[in-house]
């Protein structure tokens, strides 16, 4: 995996990142740290990158377990230190689940499988972070 990142230049915080499969994605800084405000945080995009990943998990294995899954959301809280590097100390994952017939030993056992097992995200931020999860299923 590969990725290159550009600063945009002398009038801001700017960056774009180019990623190894072909996408463009840009991070920018708060004003107060000389950015524009133009694009999301580096730690947003980690952070989001994370639930991603692990809600792409948590699709994959109900679609695998032949569930009716039609949705899934995912709110993520989360807490740094307060001094430098301001690493995730705590990450709450609230994942709401949308389907027919799913039963709460299969969402979470899959949301299990994926913080335990398959998000490598996940484990990278389990290094630093107390990561904690919750969901809801909604019927429909």
């Amino acid at each position: 995996m590969q990725c290159s990142v550009e600063w945009n230049g002398p009038e801001g915080m700017l960056f774009v990142c180019q990623t190894g499969s072909g996408h463009t994605l840009t991070v920018d800084g708060p004003p107060e740290g000389g950015g524009n405000n133009l694009a999301p945080r580096p730690m947003e995009t980690l952070l989001s990158g994370a639930g991603a990943c692990s809600a792409y998990d948590v699709v994959m294995i109900l679609q695998r377990s032949r569930k009716d899954i039609r949705r899934c959301r995912l709110n993520i809280t989360s807490e740094r230190a307060e001094t430098d590097p301001k690493v995730f100390t705590k990450i709450h994952f609230e994942f709401i689940v949308s389907g027919r017939d799913l039963q709460d030993k299969v969402v979470e056992r899959a949301i299990n499988l994926s913080h335990e097992k398959y998000c490598s995200a996940v484990a990278m931020l389990n290094k630093t972070a107390e990561i904690t999860h919750s969901y809801r299923i909604e019927e429909v």
